[in-house]
């Protein structure tokens, strides 16, 4: 029997859904990521509200053949710093080793240098250590590392990331500390030689810190949206699209490979359409609610005879990159994050204007969406009129029956304009301050974008700006 396939895309503030019915035809729908008063999950309630559902009603499994989805979780988390508190444990004389990193100077004329934000809140070093050709150097010792690792449960650490010299070719000690930690009772256990089974201490250390980090919040929503999709002996297929563009089965799903989840289906959309209407070489622009993701493709640079003949585009991919900060060795799309999004959160701070990273998110939202939410990107252009609330359905407020709130945030926006003015001496107006916070967001999705394209030698007047996400229409202008 034909039946209901929902493909999703999961943001920080938005959820989009496509689905196609069993007669072969499309329809689209959109809510909000989070909202508690009404619903525990977006992708969920997508699909009763699709299948024409009342709340109380159990889903009919039968009739949905398959779920496939993007996902922000682990990128905002990420970004937001708001992922698991996680326990590094590496070789003994070896705690510094990620702090230190590669020793690069990104900006080499900077005076105040400042080290990276390290993910992981402490370091135990083990009592091990193996030299490159196996040999031990120092054994192991369990129960010392045992008596550390109690003392850090104590403390409410769930999340342990083990990463050993020489461990991606001899993992055994790795293999001992993993289930000493599940015995201790740490919920997520990352050890380096699963993670990232490659040369090299520092990237593979930082890849598993990673998913230690990110894994727990993932396994969360994962199991979130699993559970109500299997029935007493049925279970609908659920799938996650990976960084690298690929799809795999919800339970195979790891923090490491999850960072760009969302935005990589968007590089695919954004090419294809493209490409549809004629042009070969785009910067892709998505802005959402959270963040700006900006990507680059150039159809001649990977194109070969087979590639011509099959039809097939090859996109951009790296190995080894940084996202928000961070170094990760995992196979992606070559795409560039930046905290900016319809619902980054505007401030001012330190005797300056400051956007984001953190979100207002989809719950309490901007200040517009009448939930007591902070001013943000999205309620600069509502001030500005560039959002326009008559054009919007009236599903926000407590009782998602009202409109958007135009009078409360331009009040917002005149009490911050009269607290800076009082603060500097200086005569801000409500509209100037809204565009002023504008500028500083636009001018970080456009150093973005030239990140992607004219720090890497491509000239962009050959290049088309597709501009997607929530946002994104915004401010591509």
């Amino acid at each position: 029997m034909a039946a209901w396939q929902f493909w999703m895309d999961r943001g920080g503030t938005f959820t989009d859904i496509v689905a196609k019915k069993p007669d072969g035809s499309l329809v689209t729908h959109k809510l909000l990521s989070e909202n508690p008063a009404h619903y525990k999950d977006a992708a969920i309630q997508g699909i009763r509200e699709l299948l024409g559902l009342a709340d109380d009603q159990t889903l009919p499994i039968e009739l949905i053949d398959e779920v496939k989805m993007g996902t922000t979780v682990a990128t905002n988390a990420l970004l937001e710093r708001k992922g698991e508190p996680t326990l590094l444990v590496t070789s003994h004389g070896l705690g510094d080793i990620l702090k230190i990193g590669y020793q690069t100077r990104p900006d080499i004329f900077a005076l105040d240098i400042r080290l990276p934000e390290q993910l992981y809140v402490g370091v135990e070093e083990a009592s091990e250590r193996l030299l490159a050709d196996g040999t031990v150097d120092l054994p192991f010792d369990e129960e010392g590392l045992a008596v550390r690792l109690i003392e850090w449960r104590k403390q409410g650490i769930e999340s342990i990331a083990i990463a050993f010299a020489h461990g991606y070719r001899f993992p055994e000690h790795e293999k001992a500390a993993g289930r000493l930690a599940r015995e201790l009772g740490f919920q997520q256990v990352s050890l380096s030689h699963e993670v990232s089974p490659l040369v090299k201490l520092v990237p593979r250390g930082d890849t598993t810190v990673v998913d230690a980090y990110l894994s727990p919040i993932l396994r969360r929503y994962v199991e979130q949206v699993d559970s109500q999709l299997s029935a007493a002996k049925e279970t609908v297929p659920l799938y996650f699209m990976q960084s690298n563009g690929g799809l795999v089965d919800a339970h195979k799903f790891r923090g490491k490979d999850a960072i760009l989840s969302g935005p990589a289906g968007g590089v695919v959309g954004m090419v294809e359409t493209a490409c549809d209407d004629g042009f070969d070489r785009i910067i892709g622009f998505d802005m959402g609610g959270t963040s700006t993701d900006v990507a680059h493709f150039n159809a001649d640079q990977f194109s070969s005879s087979d590639n011509t003949k099959n039809n097939v585009r090859e996109y951009e991919r790296e190995f080894e990159t940084q996202v928000a900060g961070v170094r990760l060795r995992a196979p992606m799309m070559n795409i560039h994050t930046v905290a900016a999004g319809g619902g980054s959160i505007v401030k001012f701070s330190d005797g300056r204007f400051q956007v984001g990273p953190e979100s207002a998110g989809a719950f309490p939202g901007p200040a517009c969406y009448r939930n007591g939410g902070p001013l943000t990107i999205t309620d600069c252009n509502v001030l500005l009129g560039k959002v326009k609330a008559e054009y919007f359905p009236e599903c926000f407020g407590p009782q998602r029956n009202q409109g958007l709130d135009f009078e409360g945030v331009k009040k917002q926006f005149e009490d911050l304009a009269n607290s800076i003015n009082q603060e500097t001496g200086l005569h801000y107006g409500a509209e100037e301050i809204a565009q002023g916070f504008l500028t500083i967001a636009i001018e970080s999705m456009a150093n973005a974008v030239k990140k992607i394209s004219l720090q890497r030698g491509y000239d962009v007047s050959n290049y088309v700006l597709n501009a997607f996400g929530g946002a994104g229409a915004q401010h591509a202008c």
